[in-house]
């Protein structure tokens, strides 16, 4: 049974994944969407907004480290060994999976809570190969054979950059460091004059930011001091759709947990935003090969994101918040690999791909004498 503390940090997830979910449809606010803008169309406004969104959760964040009130070593994103193969492998199967959805594992919810079917789908195939990745058919594969490859921090400090210069210099950075890297990217969202004529885009980046810093607080603030030391949770889409799922099928007592409120409230906000909009539309696959490609996309999404150790959300803002190794990494690879899938599904597939360009070569090469 699960104690009264627990029900209540669920209650703060779900309140929070609502006002998540909320914000983010009244923008039209997606990760991939803004990803894909800057890469393909040169507009990098959405992307300022989650840069925007980063700043705030680093600034708010770290002010809660240098309190005293978070242990970044009792989170799950700072370990004492960064496991560099699996994050790699996994965070470029996330971002080629997002390119076939279309949007992120959080992306998904807000389209599911706003009538999209094949969200619902999405969300299905991706928990199911999340928590197989978690904890199920694929987790001794993940810890005996990717974990292990990992790289030790020195003198068992954690893998944050925060930790590593303070090794380093022997002074503890941490302030300036947050100072300098949240502001910047607040600065470069706010000093952009378009960016500045969309209120609704910089509302939903200042709201993301601190929901990630409501989320340490609610799960610390609440942590029950008599179940052992607390585990700070915040915003992530993959683990907690696995759980979720986990917790609806199999076990009732799961859903007493933050990260799930976040996923039920995130689906609730989103619906909130549509229907006070006149919004909601039921919407299903055109045709098998748009089913195909998202029943792909969404398992390299789960198991690619607990490989990762998080989402477009847990890693790119939540991890980053922490000043994670693992972030930049992980960060970099989504976006290799969403312009991996973006490059897929306009040319074709791997194979057509790879036949294009070897006829091209064949063609251009000298004929033997």
């Amino acid at each position: 049974m699960q104690s009264v503390s627990a029900w209540l940090s669920a209650l703060a997830g779900f309140a929070i994944g609502v006002v998540a979910g909320f914000a983010v449809q009244r923008a039209r606010l997606c990760t991939f969407g803004a990803i894909e803008d800057a890469l393909i169309g040169g507009d990098a406004r959405r992307l300022k907004v989650f840069g925007l969104a980063l700043g705030i959760a680093i600034l708010g964040t770290q002010a809660l480290v240098l309190t005293g009130f978070l242990s970044p070593e009792l989170t799950t994103f700072v370990p004492p060994a960064l496991p560099l193969v699996a994050i790699v492998i996994g965070s470029l199967m996330f971002g080629i999976g997002m390119a076939m959805v279309g949007t992120c594992g959080f992306g998904s919810l807000v389209r599911f809570g706003t009538g999209d079917l094949k969200s619902l789908v999405v969300i299905l195939v991706l928990g199911a190969t999340a928590y197989a990745t978690l904890r199920g058919l694929f987790a001794d594969l993940r810890i005996s054979v990717l974990e292990q490859l990992s790289i030790q921090m020195p003198d068992g400090i954690r893998s944050d950059f925060a930790s590593l210069l303070a090794e380093a210099t022997g002074s503890d950075l941490r302030l300036p460091l947050a100072v300098l890297l949240g502001g910047s990217l607040c600065w470069l969202a706010l000093t952009d004059k378009r960016l500045r004529r969309a209120p609704r885009l910089l509302t939903a980046g200042v709201t993301l930011g601190l929901l990630i810093v409501a989320g340490w607080i609610a799960t610390v603030g609440l942590a029950d001091d008599f179940a052992g030391p607390p585990r700070p949770q915040s915003l992530t889409f993959v683990s907690t759709v696995g759980k979720a799922l986990y917790a609806g099928v199999l076990n009732v007592a799961n859903f007493a947990d933050f990260g799930v409120g976040t996923v039920f409230g995130v689906i609730a906000g989103a619906w909130l935003a549509a229907w006070h909009a006149a919004e909601l539309r039921w919407e299903a696959f055109d045709d098998d090969h748009e089913m195909r490609r998202h029943l792909l996309g969404a398992c390299l999404m789960g198991v690619g994101g607990i490989l990762a150790g998080g989402c477009t959300i847990g890693q790119g803002i939540t991890a980053g918040s922490l000043l994670a190794l693992s972030w930049p990494i992980a960060l970099a690879g989504i976006v290799v690999g969403a312009r991996i899938g973006i490059a897929i599904l306009v040319d074709g597939s791997p194979r057509d791909i790879i036949q294009r360009n070897w006829m091209l070569l064949a063609r251009k090469a000298p004929p033997s004498k």
